[in-house]
């Protein structure tokens, strides 16, 4: 019983430290989509993601998060659309979302300059009734919680070429929840808070068997420290990613992808975490699984860089 108060205890102060609300990935240099709505149609085809993560692998209640992405180009390549279907969940609490995404691609110097835009529903239910108490009947536990449908809007910015990237996010800009009163103020409005996230990454040639891209990820809030990936992934032979990252004050990642043929991509991204949370758990686990669909996708000669 000690030992799974203090596990607890683990998780909620983390989740309360980074005030961790937008959904965590590590392999999200593979589709920026996830973090940024300006990434949709940055592809001349069509492209979907599948992703399950499973946080913190040995305890019950543990973050596991199912998402799957899907975007592509409209108007020869001058707009882009995408759709988000999450479904996350950590201990009695589910949260499932559906976003839209629009992006609008100018072109500037040697790449294109995309400005994105982002509007979707959350709902959030928590099985309350299926917990364990201390105090047998205590009322605060007595009644499921089923939230009300929570508008949410979001923005981005995303500059890319074929071989460099860099942008700019906040994918929840204005949410509202019905028994609030609306506000651009987030604090006013909704219980949902703002995220910025700054990424960049560039692909070296080391020779033609041999590719090097180093990206990073910032991600700020306001109530938590800045926390930043640094990734660094080598694509051998145009076919086998492989590489690491760094989550500061959280973990060391490793991750693999595979280029089975023009069209599938599988991934693999396993967590350790470099805090006290890895006394309790093995770490944690993701595996993707990439669709790239429509014609020009079999007429290219490189691989997808990001």
């Amino acid at each position: 019983m000690k030992k799974l108060i203090i596990a607890a205890s683990l998780i909620f102060t983390s989740i309360s430290v980074n005030a961790q609300q937008d959904i965590m990935l590590s392999q999200y240099m593979f589709n920026g989509l996830f973090i940024n709505p300006a990434y949709s149609g940055s592809h001349k085809y069509m492209s979907a993601t599948l992703l399950h993560r499973n946080q913190w692998t040995g305890w019950d209640g543990a973050p596991k998060t199912n998402i799957v992405g899907i975007d592509g180009p409209l108007k020869n390549s001058t707009m882009g659309w995408g759709l988000i279907f999450a479904n996350d969940k950590i201990g009695p609490t589910t949260q499932n979302d559906i976003m839209a995404n629009y992006s609008y691609h100018l072109k500037l110097g040697k790449g294109k300059l995309s400005l994105g835009l982002r509007g979707g529903l959350s709902v959030v239910s928590s099985n309350l009734q299926g917990l364990s108490t201390v105090v047998s009947g205590d009322e605060a536990f007595a009644t499921n919680v089923q939230s009300a449908l929570l508008p949410k809007f979001g923005t981005g910015a995303y500059y890319y070429t074929k071989k460099y990237y860099a942008g700019i996010s906040i994918p929840t800009l204005i949410a509202y929840d019905p028994d609030k009163n609306f506000s651009v103020d987030l604090n006013k409005s909704s219980d949902a808070r703002r995220h910025y996230f700054i990424t960049g990454g560039y692909v070296f040639d080391i020779n033609p068997m041999l590719k090097l891209k180093p990206s990073v990820l910032v991600k700020y809030q306001k109530a938590a420290p800045i926390q930043a990936d640094f990734n660094c992934n080598l694509l051998i032979n145009d076919v086998f990613w492989i590489g690491a990252s760094y989550r500061t004050n959280a973990a060391v990642i490793g991750i693999i992808e595979y280029q089975i043929n023009p069209m599938f991509r599988v991934g693999y991204a396993y967590d350790y975490s470099t805090t006290a949370i890895n006394r309790y758990s093995s770490g944690s686990h993701e595996i993707m699984i990439g669709i790239d669909l429509g014609h020009d996708i079999m007429k290219s000669k490189n691989p997808r860089y990001f």
